[in-house]
């Protein structure tokens, strides 16, 4: 009689699947708060810490140089390589639409505002996150785990200033010029896939392009690209500075990093695409 009843009371206190799957979910839902916020109070301490040092002379201006360098290194070959076959599918993709309507000579607006709005902010953000944000987490993963940020504490030396702050300096240069790259790439790219193989003329091609590509058009590609250079170098720094439990710590900060990057990537890229249409719409002229 008694065993029963131990055991009808070991019965009654198992949670069900329900109350685990919950717990579980509100569990992530809040450490996924505190990760943003987490990473808010990193970037505008490190805008503070970048202005301060820029007034105080103290910005490490050798260690940004070396990440803006091993940021190109890393980035421009690979940027390179995506714009060519991204401009190229555009361009054969609509083409072949635009001349089942009998309006080729729009090609070139079409496949260039693919390039510019599209395919070059996001381009540059995966790069970045794949090649450099990576970088950066695996980097400050390691020195986290040697206790190498623990002994720059210990000797006054501010890790923000000393290690994030040069990195996010490195993203904001190097975001917007891969853009660039990629849009000048992409876009050649798609002109002579236009001109040679589909048969538009190159004055209908660039025509079009002008007509309805606007300047306005290059800097919210270029904001775009900022954005996403900013975001990505905070991701990287707070994975790498808050990784734990040895050389598989540093690997699940890597991993981390590069998707939460590709995701937030893309969630800010429809934000900013819903948010630039409705206060600068397409014009034609």
């Amino acid at each position: 009689m008694t065993e029963s009843v131990v055991q009808g009371a070991g019965r009654a206190k198992r949670p069900s699947y329900w109350s685990i799957i919950s717990k579980n979910f509100s569990g992530t839902v809040v450490d996924s708060f505190r990760t943003i916020g987490r990473s808010v109070r990193m970037l505008i301490m490190s805008l503070v810490a970048l202005v301060t040092d820029t007034v105080r002379g103290r910005l490490q201006w050798k260690e940004a140089l070396n990440q803006i360098w091993y940021m190109v290194g890393v980035t421009t070959f690979p940027g390179i390589l995506i714009a060519i076959p991204f401009g190229v599918v555009i361009s054969i993709q609509i083409g072949n639409i635009i001349a089942q309507l009998g309006a080729d000579s729009l090609s070139g607006a079409a496949g260039g505002l693919a390039v510019i709005s599209q395919g070059a902010p996001i381009a540059t953000g995966l790069l970045l996150a794949g090649a450099g944000a990576s970088a950066i987490a695996a980097d400050l993963g390691a020195r986290t785990i040697r206790e190498e940020t623990d002994a720059m504490r210990v000797m006054g030396i501010n890790p923000l200033n000393r290690l994030v702050v040069p990195r996010l300096l490195a993203a904001w240069i190097v975001a917007p010029l891969l853009n660039i790259l990629v849009i000048a790439v992409g876009t050649v790219a798609g002109y002579l896939v236009a001109v040679g193989g589909q048969g538009v003329t190159p004055g209908a091609y660039w025509l079009s392009f002008g007509s309805f590509a606007h300047p306005i058009d290059v800097w919210i590609s270029l904001f775009k690209s900022l954005i996403f250079g900013t975001v990505i170098a905070i991701i990287g720094c707070q994975r790498g500075l808050e990784a734990r439990g040895g050389s598989r710590g540093v690997a699940d900060a890597v991993n981390a990093t590069v998707v939460l990057s590709f995701v937030v990537i893309f969630a800010l890229n429809l934000l900013i695409t819903q948010v630039t249409t409705m206060f600068f719409p397409m014009q034609v002229g």
